[in-house]
């Protein structure tokens, strides 16, 4: 049973992928919009760091076990009548954040509901994405991803400016309402390929098409699937949340600080699109790998800057890194599982990597609280980025065809 639209022909359905990218975007970009928050927050509510990150590690445990329910009943019913509850959610969740008058308020309103919210997004529109492409998969879901790094560029500047006029409550406020204002008419592009179980590349195809869902999370390519995702997540996460503050306690301002987030994500755009065009060229695990090892790397060179340009520097390198990494996951399940069964697979996957997300932002916080210092997070971030480089090292070769995808009326 579904409930989306006619579908496009088999690697022409562009317009889902650009429904995707905004939605993707904004989601995104809501979540970690708790970066240009934090110290305004702090000072206007006297919150301590730690509690006000805990908001934000709430939202990636919520957003990841939100994620496997949201794919599964996106495998059931299609990806549009999740999308659209997601939409609805996401601009609840910002619009109560602004009106709470405790800690324990905002972090269930901005790190519970905000957390659910984002999760009806990524699985379910990188699955139907997945399925609808075979020639170009790596970069449609690139593109798709691209959404998050173009949120950076957006969404945090948009905050920072509504904070510096208006205020922290205002903003998120306004957040909100324009979530829905800008989302729910691209929900109507939310159109899926569906796949030909009947016309499968080969029996390794046929094998995963055939595979139940409890079959795929036992595997051992959803085992390392996941525990790669995961300590990708908890190696890059810390440093995305808090360098915005490791570069004010290095001298710099505010609105100058946030513009290093903001060239995190102009990097992660072009590595979106070069991971993506170099992973349908060369494969997805070899091109995973390689970012995986840059990514460790780049987030350890954070302790070696303290001006503007050093941070520039490593921005581009660390963006281009962990961007370009993320979307790959998903082609990587396509090929093991096949559509059929991927937006349960890509969700359960979330709920693994949110964990990941969920440790950096709490662990940064905890660590600055504890020593002073962010030392220990970039180098925790290297030792974690560099185990799961090792990971997907271990995934198994992809069959050698998938199913052939069908365009019919979804």
């Amino acid at each position: 049973m579904t409930t989306s639209a006619p579908a496009y022909g088999v690697d022409r359905n562009w317009p889902l992928v650009a429904a995707g990218a905004l939605m993707s975007c904004v989601a995104i970009g809501v979540v970690f919009s708790l970066a240009v928050f934090l110290d305004p927050m702090g000072a206007d509510t006297g919150w301590t760091r730690t509690g006000i990150s805990s908001a934000m590690t709430l939202a990636f445990v919520s957003m990841g076990f939100a994620g496997f329910g949201w794919g599964a009943l996106s495998d059931r019913y299609g990806p549009r009548p999740v999308v659209l509850a997601g939409i609805v959610l996401l601009g609840l969740a910002s619009v109560l954040s602004s009106r709470a008058q405790s800690l324990l308020g905002f972090q269930l309103c901005f790190g519970v509901l905000t957390g659910i919210a984002a999760g009806a997004f990524f699985a379910p529109i990188m699955a139907a994405t997945a399925a609808s492409f075979e020639k170009h998969r790596g970069l449609a879901v690139s593109l798709v991803s691209a959404g998050m790094g173009v949120a950076p560029m957006t969404i945090a500047p948009f905050a920072a400016w509504l904070v510096s006029q208006h205020g922290w409550r205002s903003a998120q406020l306004t957040i909100g309402i324009a979530a829905w204002v800008v989302l729910l008419p691209a929900v109507w592009f939310v159109r899926v390929s569906k796949f030909d179980p009947g016309a499968q590349g080969g029996p390794a195809g046929a094998a995963a098409g055939a595979m139940t869902a409890g079959q795929a999370l036992k595997s051992r390519a959803f085992i390392v699937l996941g525990l790669a995702f995961f300590a990708c997540c908890a190696a890059h996460s810390g440093p995305i949340f808090h360098t915005v503050s490791y570069a004010i306690g290095c001298g710099l301002p505010v609105v100058t600080a946030v513009t290093i987030y903001s060239m995190e994500g102009l990097a992660g755009l072009g590595g979106r699109l070069l991971f993506g065009v170099a992973a349908d060229r060369l494969g997805a695990k070899r091109v995973l790998i390689a970012g995986l090892l840059i990514q460790a790397f780049a987030a350890a060179s954070y302790l070696l800057v303290r001006q503007l340009e050093g941070f520039y520097a490593v921005a581009v390198v660390f963006g281009a890194a962990y961007g370009g990494v993320m979307p790959l996951y998903a082609a990587l399940a396509r090929e093991a599982f096949g559509p059929r069964i991927l937006g349960t697979v890509l969700g359960a996957a979330t709920m693994l990597s949110g964990t990941g997300m969920a440790l950096g932002p709490l662990a940064g916080g905890w660590l600055y609280d504890r020593f002073g210092s962010y030392t220990w997070l970039y180098l925790g971030s290297l030792a974690i980025g560099l185990a799961a480089a090792g990971i997907a090292w271990a995934f198994p070769r992809a069959p050698a065809a998938g199913p052939r995808l069908t365009p019919v009326a979804a």
